[in-house]
């Protein structure tokens, strides 16, 4: 009986790590994708408005 505790135990503690993995991958993309369009959103916006008045 004391194996299986300790087996669960072991299991509950790696799906708690690899949930905690994935949330900081999550967060690290999130954090990528938002100074991307910070960085690029002004140049996007000029160039869009330099294709609208074009057109």
């Amino acid at each position: 009986m004391t194996r299986f505790i300790a087996r669960l135990q072991r299991t509950i503690s790696e799906r708690g790590a690899t949930a905690v993995e994935y949330g900081l991958m999550v967060a690290l993309i999130a954090i990528v994708i938002i100074a991307a369009v910070a960085l690029l959103g002004g140049n996007l916006s000029a160039l869009f408005n330099q294709v609208a008045g074009s057109v």
